[in-house]
């Protein structure tokens, strides 16, 4: 692999090809946003609405829809197993890397991420519509969840015990315990603060270029990560509060570095931080 480019580029379009493929078929552009309404102010001509807690949660357990619900979610949206989903979103692409996760834990094969994201799009002048698409309906068929992906929590403990490489990528202010949210937000949803013992603070922002929200260049992302001993001959699991930031560090490590094992603990510290019994360093 050279040393000045990403792993898997296929992986990564940019605003200018979105641009040059609006109106073709096989090609499925899904906007995933941190603020829910910002859909509905204006998208991208023909872009659908994957919004990460009323669309992808189970309204009853603490979960992901199941794969029936997957797959009725697709057809609905008029994705078939060969269409291209390409994701984009607010914040730096973050809901869009969590949306990017889940349809990569069901199987689905052709998935893009737009770097730069909505704010790319917007600054640079692009088309933005209130026109909410329709497709026909597909008959989408999922595979069975991908378990090399997706860590859950005794797996974790796991990790912990035999000082496995986990990541932390939240704010050096969750990292330390003194807050249970980001910087900003109500400081909710777990009874304890602090990290998992063992965890490396890597901020989830730090691989992206905060001026136009695009990823940082392979080498700078390879130094971010190295210099905290995260390399890829390891087994590797990235978590934030509830999944959605350390997506993009699991999409940043797997996709454009290239490490093979890498895994995404959705359960967090909105689960870590509320178990009876659970270690935690401050």
């Amino acid at each position: 692999m050279s040393e000045n480019r990403y792993a898997h580029p296929e992986y990564l379009v940019e605003t200018a090809w979105v641009a040059e493929h609006l109106n073709d078929p096989s090609i499925r552009l899904v906007e995933s946003n941190e603020d829910p309404l910002l859909y509905e102010t204006g998208h991208i001509p023909g872009a659908v609405k994957v919004d990460w807690f009323t669309t992808l949660q189970h309204p009853l357990r603490r979960d992901f829809i199941d794969q029936s619900e997957f797959e009725a979610l697709c057809s609905q949206l008029g994705i078939s197993n060969d269409t291209t989903v390409v994701f984009y979103g607010d914040k730096h692409n973050w809901f869009a890397c969590y949306a990017f996760w889940l349809f990569a834990y069901y199987g689905h094969v052709h998935l893009k991420i737009m770097n730069g994201g909505r704010a790319k799009w917007v600054a640079e002048g692009r088309p933005l519509t209130k026109d909410i698409p329709s497709y026909p309906p597909t008959q989408y068929r999922a595979k069975s969840p991908d378990a090399s992906i997706r860590a859950f929590r005794d797996e974790v403990f796991r990790h912990m015990e035999q000082k496995l490489p986990l990541i932390d990528v939240r704010s050096p202010q969750e990292y330390s315990g003194e807050l249970l949210h980001m910087p900003g937000y109500p400081q909710e949803g777990a009874q304890r603060g602090g990290h998992i013992p063992g965890a490396v603070n890597i901020p989830w922002a730090q691989a992206v270029n905060p001026e136009n929200s695009t990823f940082k260049s392979p080498d700078e992302l390879r130094t971010l990560f190295q210099n905290h001993g995260i390399t890829p001959d390891k087994e590797i699991i990235a978590y934030c509060r509830i999944g959605e930031r350390s997506s993009l560090t699991w999409f940043v490590l797997k996709y454009l570095l290239g490490y093979p094992k890498v895994k995404n603990y959705d359960g967090s510290w909105t689960e870590w931080g509320n178990l009876v019994n659970a270690p935690i360093e401050k």
